[in-house]
């Protein structure tokens, strides 16, 4: 949620930043309504002090026996007039909220400019994709091969964009998402929480979910919204609280199943599991100081990264542009994981720093030792990360000829000590 003060401000630094995100210039109409709102409100304002300047005028007239018709009658007619000027400023203050609740975030200055993923900005990379001395296959065919992934009972139990784990497969995903939490909280000072998995409107709204993206979303019959990630759950964690300035940064993970409707997503990622309505991912959320922001930014994008160095996945950092970043975000990060199988870098955590966007939204804030007034908090998020995508990255990069595939050392306590899951006997070949 933008700050009405801050577009009065600075009109042109508003627009130029809905501009970066491919947006029209909206100042000129966001603050004519505005105007028009404390016009109102002042005009109120007014007449409350005058209706009761005149009640406390008939009271000294009728003491003294004088006569208080005219004052009686403007008195009626200030309690017909205030309340249809309390509610005309009420309607306005509902529309530009409204206004300003479907705008997105402003970025930040050291966004990259572009209009969609082509003005990405790649930062880092960090292994080197591996030569094989066969045609790898993608995580589909070794899925099957191995008896673990079964998408057509899955269609016949939900529909397209869902699977079945079986097995080692079944074992796999629940190994990665406790080596994950396990990484995360241990050495990383994250708290794992247990959230709802069915929200309300106010927290779909405090994150940004709302209004803007209800298709994007699943919603139950009496009204709640099945989280399309342990984000929404975790940032509303401090709704409408007044935090004590000391305990910033908060940091909290979930595992979590995740449901999206993948509405705008027609025709993309049809094979597989690159893309689904409901998968298991690794959040990470910070509650940040102004201050602080930037930097637990860097710190966030670390611990994601650190999962992925410790499988062994080569993965590479973009800084996302402008017009490719999310509703919320002021600055956002996207880790790409190497596919073999696509022949192309996936993201598999994108991590976002949201300034105050959310906590206005929220109503989320702290305050300093000794100082009665409070400032926003900001947040941040990001996947620690997308559990189906990096069972996809690992079969795929650490897949053998016979099809089977190679446990990084680091996983290896999560299976019993087990270093590769391997095929039925005389299932292998290509």
């Amino acid at each position: 949620m933008h700050d009405i003060k801050y577009i009065r401000d600075n009109p042109d630094a508003f627009d130029s930043g809905l501009g970066r995100r491919g947006l029209p210039s909206l100042s000129a109409r966001l603050l004519a309504l505005d105007e028009r709102r404390r016009r109102l409100q002042t005009e109120t304002q007014q007449l409350l002090a005058r209706r009761n300047e005149a009640s406390r005028a008939i009271g000294a007239a009728k003491t003294k026996g004088s006569d208080a018709t005219a004052l009686i009658a403007e008195v009626a007619e200030l309690k017909e007039r205030i309340p249809a000027l309390e509610a005309q400023e009420q309607e306005l203050a509902r529309e530009l909220e409204e206004s300003l609740a479907g705008l997105p975030n402003l970025p930040a200055a050291d966004v990259p400019e572009g209009t969609d993923e082509t003005g990405n900005v790649e930062l880092r990379r960090s292994g080197a994709p591996r030569n094989f001395s066969f045609r790898p296959r993608d995580h589909v065919a070794i899925g099957e091969l191995l008896g673990g992934m079964d998408f057509a009972t899955a269609a016949r139990l939900s529909g397209a964009r869902f699977v079945v784990l079986r097995g080692q497969l079944a074992r796999l995903e629940r190994a990665l998402a406790s080596f994950m939490l396990d990484i995360h909280t241990g050495e990383f000072g994250y708290t794992e929480i247990a959230p709802p998995l069915l929200v309300r409107d106010e927290a779909a709204f405090g994150t940004g979910q709302l209004p803007k993206f209800a298709e994007d979303l699943f919603r139950t019959t009496n009204g709640f919204w099945l989280i399309p990630t342990a984000e929404l759950p975790l940032t509303n964690l401090v709704r409408e609280e007044i935090l004590d300035e000391a305990v910033l940064p908060l940091r909290f993970t979930a595992l979590t199943p995740c449901f999206r409707s993948e509405a705008g997503a027609a025709g993309k990622d049809t094979r597989g599991m690159i893309r689904q309505h409901q998968f298991s991912k690794v959040e990470l959320v910070s509650i940040a100081h102004p201050e602080q922001s930037e930097a637990e930014h860097e710190r966030m994008t670390g611990c994601a990264e650190a999962i992925l160095q410790r499988l062994d996945l080569p993965y590479r950092v973009m800084a996302l542009c402008a017009g490719d970043m999310g509703f919320a975000a002021r600055k956002t990060y996207d880790i790409e994981v190497w596919l073999p199988g696509q022949d192309a870098y996936r993201e598999i955590s994108s991590c976002s720093n949201c300034g105050d966007f959310q906590a206005r939204r929220m109503r989320a804030r702290f305050r300093r030792p000794g100082e009665k007034s409070t400032q926003f908090v900001h947040t941040l998020n990001g996947s620690g990360l997308a559990v189906g995508r990096t069972l996809i990255a690992l079969i795929e990069n650490h897949q053998q000829e016979d099809g089977s595939i190679v446990i990084p050392p680091a996983l290896r306590p999560y299976l019993g000590g087990a270093d590769r899951i391997a095929p039925a006997a005389g299932t292998a070949g290509n």
